[in-house]
């Protein structure tokens, strides 16, 4: 058993306001520079939609993540043959319009320009080239469904193309995105100059901006598009999860901004051996597969190979009150975006119950023996579409989530006027207990329940830094799995 700390998220999208606090201060902090412009570390995207960069997710476009290739794990988009023709070129990688081309306006010119009859106007200008442009696309230019047509009913997920030409029958919520700093990160094992590495101690994936020499290999690699090229640098960036915060127990700047307060942030500890296998399992295993690779921090062996491993007591003691584990291994309410890329994202997504007035019956009806599963195929946002999004297809385990949400929401309302909520969490494989500890978490917990985040160890930092000036780069697993680059 070779146990690893990680820091890892969770997201509650049945809270998400699609408010995009967590981008403004993500920005904010991150990247408000030149080259930076259109980067969004942070972005919140409406589902079913295009997302960013546009259908990041069309695989056979962008040729991202892993792939299954007899008894091995390769990277889908290069070999070492692919590698050494495309050194200078990346022919899988977005475009800058695939994003958008950054732009400001002509504010001056409001107080500035001469005066005429007409109400001067302050036209867009390329914050690239400085010359006056055309607004074609922008960030979450889809924003709210705003352009179904030719942006969501092309959404890779979406298999019934005619949900989007019914707005009788059209569904949407958001979907907030950060780098997953995932425990395979194809970045990692693309990059030729080994800039890209995870970090021993918290599992963050981080660019070494001395070591960067602009390949590019990490962007088409990345399956989430979630690593950028700054053009006034030549360099590669990305979501760093906040470290100099998290480093002191504060909470990930997005997570800290959160309106909603739909972000977890906490501890898991993995077993590294153990990975390797859980990739090359069949698509509709993989979400199971990866559980099993997160350790009960409850457990004696795994303390005992945890302080082995040299991760601190202070860490382990976080685990065990982490709000990520809770949510993701305990429950199993949680689960990662689309696991069949095979990065083994470290961001867990809890998918949304549909709009009450979709399914108030259930509310009500709660002696009938169905509980909500027979009634699935009446909510509002198929189960094939989060199924795709969340479990790579495999429909029963987020059946078996929403069961477990809508009981709880069952249980509460039952609770809260007296009334009687018959045996549904015993439906559900859930106690009392259980349901007061996850409302909680759900509704009132503090800043300390939702962020279980342990501070830095400096005197394990100077030795890991060490090892990585070496040459290391991550878990061992990676080095075997780097696709014969």
């Amino acid at each position: 058993m070779d146990v690893r700390a990680q820091l890892a998220m969770v997201f509650n999208l049945d809270k998400c306001l699609g408010c995009h606090t967590c981008s403004i201060a993500c920005k904010n902090i991150w990247t408000d520079r030149k080259g930076a412009e259109y980067m969004w570390w942070n972005n919140v995207e409406t589902k079913p939609g295009a997302g960013y960069p546009k259908f990041w997710e069309d695989q056979r476009k962008y040729r991202g993540g892993w792939v299954v290739k007899g008894d091995k794990i390769k990277l889908k988009a290069f070999g070492k043959l692919s590698t050494l023709l495309n050194i200078f070129f990346q022919p899988y990688m977005p475009k800058l319009d695939d994003y958008y081309h950054p732009w400001t306006y002509e504010y001056a010119k409001l107080y500035e320009g001469i005066e005429e009859e007409d109400q001067p106007v302050a036209e867009p200008i390329s914050l690239i080239t400085g010359k006056k442009m055309e607004i074609n696309f922008g960030p979450n230019w889809d924003d709210d469904l705003g352009g179904s047509r030719l942006y969501a009913e092309r959404d890779v997920n979406l298999e019934e193309r005619e949900i989007i030409r019914d707005f009788g029958n059209i569904f949407m919520f958001y979907i907030p995105r950060i780098c997953n700093h995932c425990l395979n990160p194809a970045c990692v094992a693309a990059c030729p100059q080994r800039a890209i590495y995870k970090r021993g101690e918290d599992g963050i994936v981080l660019v070494d901006q001395n070591t960067c020499r602009g390949w590019r290999f990490c962007i088409t690699a990345c399956p989430y598009k979630k690593v950028y090229y700054n053009w006034n640098t030549g360099k590669s960036e990305k979501c760093i999860f906040c470290y100099p915060r998290t480093e002191t127990a504060q909470a990930n700047a997005c997570a800290h901004s959160c309106v909603g307060r739909i972000r977890y942030v906490g501890v898991i500890l993995y077993d590294a051996e153990k990975v390797e296998q859980a990739l090359k399992v069949k698509d509709e295993e993989l979400v199971n597969a990866q559980r099993e690779v997160i350790l009960n921090p409850r457990d004696e062996d795994v303390v005992k190979s945890a302080r082995k491993n040299g991760i601190p007591d202070s860490w382990i003691e976080y685990a065990v009150r982490s709000p990520v584990y809770t949510l993701v291994k305990e429950y199993a309410l949680a689960f990662p975006l689309h696991p069949e890329y095979r990065t083994m994202p470290m961001t867990f997504y809890i998918p949304p119950l549909s709009p009450l007035i979709a399914i108030q019956s259930m509310l009500y009806d709660v002696d009938d023996d169905y509980l909500i599963i027979n009634k699935f195929n009446k909510l509002r946002v198929p189960i094939r579409y989060l199924a795709s999004l969340f479990s790579a297809g495999n429909e029963e385990i987020i059946v078996e989530a929403l069961n477990k949400l809508m009981a709880l929401r069952i249980y509460m309302r039952a609770k809260n006027i007296g009334e009687n909520s018959g045996d549904v969490l015993k439906k559900v494989s859930l106690n009392e207990k259980d349901a007061e500890k996850l409302y909680r978490l759900f509704t009132l917990a503090s800043y300390d329940e939702r962020f279980a985040i342990p501070s830095a160890h400096r005197e394990y930092l100077e030795e890991r830094d060490a090892e990585e000036r070496k040459g290391w780069r991550g878990i061992g697993v990676i080095r075997g799995l780097r696709g014969g680059i």
